[in-house]
């Protein structure tokens, strides 16, 4: 038998996390979501077990290359054709999700923009091409200007992952309206400049982003008789009297919110949703995300390796059984006739299926080009966000683009994904908005994922599911989802600060500071 004294237990795609006096974690079909609490759990002291059934990290969310792999995936005739160039210089993300980065100039120190020298470690060595890692000392000057970045960059910087990591901003932020694609305007020039809106609706949108921007819950000065924890978001924009497209590309493409419940919530909310936005871009000039070299896989190992250093076990190839259960727990989990105790188990819903609900379906459709998009400038990647009343669907449509200049595709090749919720029968015919925006496409990777979530919130079993991916192109519902299933699994708020790391790791050789 093989025993792992833990008190949580992770499923990752092989679902297996074991913890003494923590959560077991597996692979799972989300492994970005396992890694990052594998990680953060091992950081608070747990001892972790996590398995994963396939030979290679990231498991859904994983970057496949070479390419000849993801002809397979897809099971796709043939190989790749020669005019794709090599295969191993593609490393192609299944689910594609950028990150939002963090706000305001001064926060952290961006040497190829003011003159430094880009030596120090505390430093945002920002170099030309626009490529830099991301070094966890920043935490101290965000926490200190009291503004916080995206969730997931977040975690990054106070876990210190970001030494494994580079990262390149992405070119640009888009929204769709009546069939065209316009830059997304966040800034008052932006807005008076903007095709987007008539010139009387400039005026009035100036006016609402130089209210959101001088926004200070400690001087009532700037709230102009706004109550934000009481006065709607619906109510805001009526201030303004700002009109439906407005208040589309404000709400999905700025506010980044999925359906218009926010428009009846308090408006504190949005207000902070664009700060994050606005200041994000002010950071990093063209748009407001990062995205990493190399593909979205390389995270997954950055919080492995964060695992491994306080003393977590990573085992690939490792079928799961069983879940064992006594009394309505989980005890442990059972691989190849041996058993791993523990006393939580964390998973995606694929391990547990009896313990969740089907709420719906995503289509995604991968896309290589050689070309990038139209209407763009010619940025090698990009956001594009068509709200759901530009095209008469329930759901927004998402488009990222990514390309060579990531090193995730042959040199002069783009890779452009469409994703949005299945409404009707026929979900490709769905996303033709979004893939006539990218034509002529050379290649088109269609997948169809059921979504669920979890029946069973794990306070008597101890098992805590995490809910599928989403349709977004962005991390932050998954970063609430890691709150939330955190939060259930320990019993405590999820506290940023308390996942600071203790120990120095340079080169992989961990020590006391």
């Amino acid at each position: 038998m093989y025993k792992c004294e833990a008190s949580a237990w992770r499923f990752h795609s092989l679902p297996n996390m074991a913890v003494r006096g923590s959560p077991l974690a597996g692979s799972g079909r989300r492994w970005i979501l396992e890694c990052i609490l594998s990680g953060i759990m091992s950081v608070k002291g747990k001892k972790v077990l996590h398995m994963d059934r396939n030979s290679y990290y990231g498991a859904e969310s994983a970057s496949i290359t070479p390419l000849e792999d993801l002809y397979k995936r897809f099971s796709l005739p043939g190989k790749p054709p020669e005019s794709m160039g090599r295969g191993r210089d593609w490393s192609v993300d299944l689910i594609p999700k950028f990150l939002m980065a963090n706000g305001r100039k001064g926060c952290v120190y961006s040497p190829s923009h003011e003159g430094g020298t880009g030596t120090g470690r505390d430093e945002l060595a920002l170099s030309n091409k626009k490529c830099f890692p991301l070094h966890a000392l920043m935490i101290r000057s965000l926490f200190l200007s009291r503004l916080y970045p995206g969730q997931l960059v977040r975690m990054l910087l106070i876990t210190q992952v970001t030494r494994y990591l580079d990262f390149k901003v992405i070119e640009g932020s888009f929204v769709y309206k009546k069939g065209a694609i316009y830059k997304v305007p966040v800034t008052e020039t932006e807005a008076l400049a903007s095709s987007l809106m008539g010139i009387f609706e400039k005026r009035r949108f100036r006016n609402f982003l130089i209210f959101v921007a001088n926004y200070d819950t400690k001087d009532p000065k700037t709230m102009e008789g706004v109550d934000p924890n009481k006065s709607s978001m619906r109510a805001l924009y009526k201030k303004f009297s700002l009109g439906q497209d407005v208040m589309d590309f404000t709400g999905h493409a700025l506010a980044l919110y999925r359906t218009d419940d926010y428009l009846d919530q308090p408006c504190i909310n949005t207000i902070n949703r664009i700060k994050l936005y606005s200041e994000s871009l002010a950071r990093y000039g063209k748009s407001p995300y990062l995205y990493p070299l190399y593909g979205l896989g390389e995270l997954p190992q950055g919080f492995a390796r964060l695992s491994a250093i306080y003393g977590g076990t990573y085992m690939l190839n490792k079928p799961i059984e069983e879940i064992v259960m006594e009394n309505g727990k989980v005890v442990g989990v059972k691989s190849e006739g041996e058993i791993a105790r523990c006393k939580q188990l964390i998973c995606d819903p694929s391990y547990i299926m009896d313990r969740v609900s089907k709420v719906g379906q995503v289509v995604r459709i991968i896309c290589v080009m050689s070309h990038p998009i139209k209407n763009t400038g010619d940025v090698n990647s990009c956001q594009i966000i068509i709200p759901q009343i530009q095209v008469n669907r329930k759901h927004d449509i998402y488009v990222c683009m990514i390309s060579s200049a990531h090193n995730v595709a042959a040199q002069g090749k783009y890779i452009a994904i469409a994703s949005s919720v299945v409404e009707t029968n026929d979900p490709e015919k769905e996303l033709k908005p979004a893939l006539d925006l990218l034509e002529p496409i050379e290649q088109k990777f269609v997948s169809i994922s059921d979504q669920y979530a979890p029946t069973d919130m794990g306070k008597d079993s101890q098992i805590f599911i995490s809910r599928t991916y989403d349709a977004t192109t962005h991390f932050e519902t998954t970063c609430d989802d890691i709150k939330d299933i955190y939060e259930r699994a320990m019993g405590t708020e999820f506290d940023f600060a308390e996942m600071e790391r203790t120990k120095n790791d340079i080169f992989g050789d961990a020590g006391d500071q």
